[in-house]
């Protein structure tokens, strides 16, 4: 943003609007019609904004066994006893789920990385929740794990790192069909297409 034009706004309104286009998705121009709005706002709606910015910084952690953001130990997933929980669907963010829920063709639960392998931005399998994964296997009660990372270098990577270390343990791996194309990311890809990709997953 010029700043010719935020000298021209109180320090205040300049702040809010250099913290909006900070966001994903939010241009400088957007930036400023979201700052405008709260500005027009009642005080309470302002308020309430900021109390639920708060709250998701203090109250929101990681699951204990999925490692999904929740506001308490275990989240309502893993606590869901008509889930299939002989199924584990791995995932790299906990944004992942959101879209795999809403195709309603997966009932069991799910397992996040918190990234891929991706030595060049210096995350190696250490950092990534792989032991933790490893460790819920442990149960015999587990059938299958579903790697759901991107169709992506890194989420290839991955995925055969993962499917090297499953399959000696006796368990099925399988991974989404190729309905999701190559580079794309699995938060953005429309309901119909996650779907069928969960329908037809293929087996290692």
């Amino acid at each position: 943003m010029a700043s010719r034009f935020s000298a021209s706004l109180a320090e205040p309104v300049a702040r809010l609007v250099e913290e909006f286009n900070k966001l994903p998705g939010i241009g400088p121009k957007n930036a400023q019609r979201l700052t405008y709005h709260l500005l027009r706002s009642p005080n309470e709606e302002a308020k309430a904004l900021a109390e639920a910015i708060l709250a998701l910084k203090e109250k929101i952690r990681l699951c204990s066994i999925c490692f999904n953001i929740t506001d308490r130990d275990t989240c309502s997933i893993c606590q869901d006893e008509e889930r299939d929980h002989s199924k584990i669907c791995v995932v790299e963010k906990p944004s992942d789920i959101l879209p795999l829920e809403r195709t309603g063709k997966y009932d069991g639960v799910y397992h996040v990385l918190h990234g891929t392998i991706n030595p060049t931005q210096g995350i190696t399998i250490s950092e990534l929740k792989i032991k933790e994964l490893l460790s819920r296997l442990q149960d015999s009660s587990v059938t299958e794990v579903i790697v759901a990372t991107n169709p992506t270098l890194e989420g290839e990577t991955t995925v055969m790192y993962l499917q090297h270390i499953i399959t000696p343990l006796g368990i099925r791996v399988s991974r989404l069909a190729r309905g999701l194309p190559f580079g794309a990311d699995l938060e953005y890809a429309d309901d119909m297409t996650l779907g069928q990709a969960l329908d037809h997953r293929q087996e290692f």
